[in-house]
């Protein structure tokens, strides 16, 4: 039956003349063919596509497979098709015990909190921990922003607000002053992975995330299904005992309800916290124990890579890569009904977006001038870890990759007047897109939800934190045909609705024309970039530019 499901694919890819010219062969790429490979990697049989299980296996012989049959060689230099990625499982049973002078606070797993560790041990524990409100958790020097102001929060458990502070413009309060964190854009500042991050730097014992849905991006059902599940790292020689030792979210409600029985309003609080004055707050009598049995397990997961050699004996030494990530949230055996998180849109589109890229660059003769590399990673839904791994240990050299192209969630609603650019004007390659783009008689809008750090939660970040320029593009939301506000209604519902949720399956109403129309710009774009004779520039101010120029040395 799997045979079955490969070969109408495999087989269109093989068939049909070469091109020469980039824009005819972009026109294999095709509603229908884009539609089988999602229907494939979201059907039932992949189970939902999480790293270290079954659905994986499948996923990456699937993948190898259709790379085969477009006739791409191995991306590995060792012959495969595969880099590994030493992940290390960890399924938390967190036990959580907060109380205040005695009293203590009701908190029910996985409703009102989640609680978890990266930390490669059987037990972790946490006594007797002191809490204290630390704001938004920022140290910001080029802000000239701390929010620690010195205080030793060694063993204790620091309770922070989600995203980066909401500094009001003092010329108009009702918008966001873009002079402090890039105003109503979040920065790195404002993702989770960074409040961990400093919180291990800063010795707390564990760190605890309060969740509000604007300013996180999803509601709180979405950290919990993501968080309260086997969440994995990259293997590390310390096991990760370095980092925090307990990663937790907590609902507003319940930190309101925390900062109460201590005397605080949460509401004053976060007031307070957007002075750059503002101080800890340690909650009196506050005391948080956290106990979590984990059920480890360590396992090779796969990025899958294949390699269009280039054309050019001078410059085929030099690369351009497209990614996509594979993975999705797998099964859960606890949920009434269906169990299997599809992961149709996210990111099976992704997916075999990648996959009609391939096959268009296999119909062009001659081979672009550098090689184009098909990297197809695991592990995003876990902390963008294959793409981590493969910045951390290239294949390729990153100094001789010219770009990174980013495919994560295409349009699924219908063909487009623009394209969006996440962190548009980061870099040159955002011009190149907007040349393509004119050509088809399109434009480029930047993010309509940079409140949301889009930059900071896919693949190419990884890439663009190692130097390389990466291109981040999104759908639509100037929908042909439909009434003005249709795009970003659909976006709405989908991360309402759908966003890692098991109802994220292939929709009757999907219309992949605009997907088409994008994935042909984003060939058109590595096409250019492949054939150009400089390389593609950060711009002066992006905080990645001074790692580049340092690598190009």
């Amino acid at each position: 039956m799997k045979r079955l499901l490969l070969l109408p694919l495999a087989l269109c890819c093989a068939c049909g003349p070469r091109a020469v010219d980039p824009k005819a062969a972009g026109e294999v790429i095709t509603a229908q063919s884009l539609l089988e490979g999602i229907k494939v990697l979201s059907s039932d049989a992949f189970e939902g596509r999480s790293p270290g299980t079954e659905g994986e296996t499948k996923t990456v012989a699937y993948l190898t497979e259709q790379f085969k049959a477009l006739g791409l060689k191995p991306g590995n230099p060792d012959g495969t098709y595969i880099q590994k990625v030493p992940l290390a499982g960890i399924t938390s049973k967190p036990q959580v015990d907060v109380t205040v002078k005695g009293r203590k606070l009701a908190l029910t797993n996985l409703k009102d909190f989640v609680a978890a560790t990266v930390r490669y041990s059987p037990v972790v524990d946490v006594k007797d921990s002191e809490i204290v409100f630390v704001g938004y958790g920022v140290v910001a020097p080029e802000y000239g922003w701390d929010d620690y102001k010195g205080l030793d929060v060694k063993g204790k458990t620091i309770l922070m607000l989600v995203n980066d502070p909401q500094i009001p413009d003092p010329a108009d309060p009702g918008k966001l002053d873009d002079k402090m964190f890039r105003g109503n854009a979040m920065t790195y500042y404002g993702r989770w992975t960074y409040k961990y991050e400093i919180a291990a730097e800063k010795g707390a014992a564990a760190a605890v995330i309060i969740h509000e849905t604007p300013t996180a991006g999803y509601p709180f059902e979405v950290v919990s299904g993501s968080w309260g599940r086997e969440n994995f790292d990259i293997q590390r020689p310390d096991n990760n005992m370095g980092r925090v030792a307990v990663q937790s979210w907590i609902t507003f409600d319940k930190a309101a309800e925390l900062c109460k029985m201590a005397g605080l309003d949460l509401a004053a609080l976060k007031k307070a916290a957007l002075q750059k004055n503002f101080r800890p707050v340690t909650l009196a009598g506050a005391k948080a124990q956290f106990h979590l049995e984990n059920t480890l397990r360590k396992t090779d997961s796969q990025n899958v890579i294949a390699k269009l050699e280039g054309s050019d004996a001078g410059s085929n030494g030099e690369y351009i890569i497209y990614t996509a990530h594979w993975d999705h949230l797998g099964k859960d055996d606890s949920l009434p009904g269906d169990k299997i998180f599809n992961g149709a849109a996210d990111n099976a589109s992704g997916t075999a977006g990648l996959l009609e890229i391939a096959k268009a660059y296999t119909k062009l003769s001659p081979a672009p001038k550098r090689s184009i590399l098909f990297l197809s990673v695991t592990g995003e839904e876990r902390g963008l870890l294959g793409a981590k791994y493969y910045g951390e240990n290239p294949l390729y050299p990153l100094n001789k990759t010219l770009a990174d192209i980013n495919m994560d969630e295409l349009n699924t609603v219908g063909k487009s007047r623009d394209m969006q650019i996440i962190g548009l004007g980061n870099s040159t390659l955002d011009d190149v897109t907007v040349e393509v783009l004119k050509s088809q008689g399109r434009v480029v809008t930047g993010d309509t939800e940079p409140q949301k750090g889009f930059y900071y939660r896919s693949d190419h970040f990884e890439f663009a934190k190692q130097g390389v320029p990466a291109l981040d593009p999104n759908a639509g939301v100037d929908i042909i045909g439909k009434p003005a506000g249709y795009g970003q209604k659909m976006k709405d519902e989908f991360d309402a609705q759908d966003y890692h949720k098991v109802s994220d399956e292939v929709k009757p109403f999907w219309d992949l024309g605009g997907a088409v129309d994008d994935l042909r710009v984003l060939f058109e774009v590595g096409y250019k970039v492949s054939q150009s004779t400089t390389y593609p520039q950060w711009k002066t101010g992006t905080e990645f530019k001074a790692k580049r120029d340092q690598m190009m040395k």
